[in-house]
């Protein structure tokens, strides 16, 4: 058992011994503490002895107590003589002794000291001690809770990076009781930032420049971290040229200077602007690229109208595909051009405020037509290749680029041509002669036909009325035969004038002659306005009945 000092010996013995009076002060002074000793409380003591594992301290009771030299973060700060707060556990232990505790002092008195400085709402700067589950401990001169989701604005990877670090918390809550606090980064981080925002708000001007760092990046544009609030800048502010995705340009965490380009207050949005810091290229574009002008560009995008073509940063030309080309047919631009070509061009047309430009690639060359009058006349014979072939009739390529039209009528002076397919297949290289030149449409008429004599000028002659003729039926109608005869001509036998039918009795003629049939017939009546013969078999049958009976 620990010896008792010799003045607490003294002043327990009371009676009539007699005492000096510093003695009998001190007597007084324990009587009164002595009163006050009661587990629980908080009293003063001195240290008299430090030992290798514990220190002995009077608090002026009836015994010293002890304490384990671990409940002190560092022994070597103390020494005899030194007075300490120390909590009275118990007045005494089995063995008279009573049980003091300097930490549970030291954690008491921080708990109140915590309490009084700091209610619910208030900030309190703690250090992340370690991690336990669901959150983290904080020391804010006693252990706080601090829960995962609280922990900051958003979710943070690796929660080890936080350990031994200092920073302010917002209290959330505090429970006398179980003398437990839970504390929140995040809420804390919230209302400076909210500060934050509101004073940058105040402070920011249209058309400032500010730095910030590349927050996100969206297909739409980048937000932009202004130290206090996000601000949007759209793709479409962020250059003067062509770019399809923002991340072109800029990447994550890259610090960037912009334009304020609008603040709106209310909803707490700031608009900002990359391409604003540099002069707008189209302002002087017209002294740049006059009209008439020859360029030189790169081919940026092609579309099936046409071809974009960059003439320096932030100005781009279009060459519609009409304008590609002056003799060749083109159905899509890539034909041409390819994305990355450097062409040369014209400029055509200039609209300022719309940002447009017109080009023309075809207009760098001679335009061929200008001198197709005078390289293919009216009359000029021409050997061309069939390029094409429609219903209406054949395109031949006069030369590389022009086509002209053999109309089906243009094909023959005596065959009805129902399609040019009949007479001609593409690629067959045919002798035209030029009928026509329109310069200004684009069109060379030709014919066929008109490269022999019109046999019509001499029918009269060759097929006289009463001629009687032999041909082939080539195709038979319900009104009659179609008979092909000599010199290409063709003749028709109207129903009404075959034979083999009584008078007065409607016949089709596809009862009374096939296709392919030969047969005889006399010439009735021709028209060469109209260019037709007309025959009859009837009539032909009755002439060879009457010279037989002669």
């Amino acid at each position: 058992m620990v010896t008792q000092t010799k003045v607490q010996k003294n002043l327990r013995k009371g009676g009539n011994v007699a005492v000096d009076p510093e003695t009998e002060k001190m007597r007084e002074m324990y009587a009164q503490t002595f009163k006050e000793f009661k587990e629980g409380s908080i009293v003063k003591g001195v240290i008299l002895e430090i030992r290798n594992s514990e220190v002995v301290v009077d608090i002026g009771y009836k015994s010293e107590g002890v304490i384990q030299a671990s409940e002190f973060l560092d022994i070597s700060e103390f020494k005899v003589g030194d007075t300490i707060d120390v909590l009275m556990d118990a007045l005494e232990d089995n063995d008279g002794t009573v049980v003091l505790s300097k930490q549970k002092a030291d954690k008491l008195q921080s708990w109140e000291r915590i309490i009084a400085e700091c209610g619910e709402g208030k900030t309190v700067k703690g250090k992340v001690v370690r991690k336990v589950k669901g959150g983290m401990i904080v020391d804010v001169g006693t252990e706080a809770f601090l829960p995962a989701s609280q922990i900051a604005l958003r979710p943070i990877k690796n929660l080890d990076d936080l350990l031994g670090n200092i920073y302010e918390f917002k209290v959330v809550k505090i429970n006398n009781e179980r003398k437990n606090i839970v504390v929140s980064r995040k809420q804390f981080l919230e209302e400076t930032v909210s500060k934050d925002k509101i004073k940058l708000l105040n402070e920011l001007r249209v058309g400032d420049i500010r730095g910030g760092t590349v927050k996100n990046i969206t297909d739409f544009g980048v937000f932009i971290d202004l130290v206090g609030i996000d601000g949007l800048l759209h793709i479409t502010d962020m250059t003067w040229g062509r770019i399809s995705h923002p991340s072109e340009l800029v990447a994550i965490g890259d610090a960037i200077e912009v334009v304020i380009l609008d603040i709106d207050k209310e909803k707490e949005r700031v608009s900002l602007g990359l391409k604003q810091k540099t002069p707008n290229p189209w302002d002087d574009v017209e002294k740049k690229y006059p009209v008439g002008s020859r360029i030189k560009g790169r081919v940026v995008n092609i579309m099936p109208y046409g071809v974009f073509i960059e003439l320096e940063r932030g100005i781009e030309g279009l060459i519609h595909i009409s304008e590609l080309s002056w003799t060749k047919r083109v159905n899509h631009p890539s034909e041409i051009v390819a994305i990355g070509d450097i062409v040369e061009a014209m400029v055509l047309n200039i609209e300022k405020d719309a940002k447009k430009i017109s080009l023309g690639i075809k207009q760098t060359e001679a335009n061929p037509w200008d001198d197709v009058e005078k390289k293919f006349p009216v009359g000029t014979k021409i050997k061309g290749k069939v390029r094409n072939i429609t219903s209406y009739g054949a395109f031949v390529e006069v030369e590389e680029g022009i086509d002209g039209l053999v109309h089906v009528s243009d094909i023959s002076w005596t065959k009805k041509v129902n399609h040019p397919s009949e007479i001609f297949k593409k690629g067959d290289k045919i002798d035209t002669i030029v009928l026509a030149v329109d310069q200004k449409n684009k069109k060379i008429s030709l014919g066929v036909k008109q490269l022999e004599q019109d046999p019509w000028d001499k029918i009269e002659q060759e097929f006289k009325v009463g001629t009687i003729v032999t041909g082939k039926v080539n195709k038979v109608t319900g009104f009659g035969a179609f008979v092909e005869l000599n010199f290409g001509f063709e003749g028709l036998v109207h129903v009404s004038q075959l034979s083999g039918g009584d008078e007065g009795v409607q016949v089709s003629a596809e009862n009374l002659v096939k296709e392919g049939e030969e047969v005889t017939a006399m010439v009735i009546k021709v028209d060469p306005s109209e260019r037709k013969i007309a025959l009859s078999v009837k009539e032909y049958l009755k002439f060879k009945k009457d010279n037989e009976g002669r």
